[in-house]
């Protein structure tokens, strides 16, 4: 998944780009937690990729392993 520009981020929040910037220079806490929203979700949709990349390896060992029984 390519990395959110501004842009894609104020079409999710339903607001202008302007605004977030406004919020990034008068609201600075705001900005950083929205920001922090922003890259949990990024962290979270790794997180489920990786997972499942696990479960394909596990599942190829544990095929390999039952041609050796």
């Amino acid at each position: 998944m390519p990395k959110k520009t501004k842009r894609d981020m104020a079409y999710e929040l339903d607001i202008d780009v302007s605004t977030l910037y406004n919020w990034r220079k008068y609201k600075p806490n705001l900005y950083r937690i929205v920001m922090l929203g922003f890259k949990f979700d990024e962290f979270l949709e790794q997180s489920k990729k990786n997972y499942e990349e696990l479960l394909k390896i596990e599942q190829k060992i544990n095929e390999e392993l039952l041609k050796y029984k």
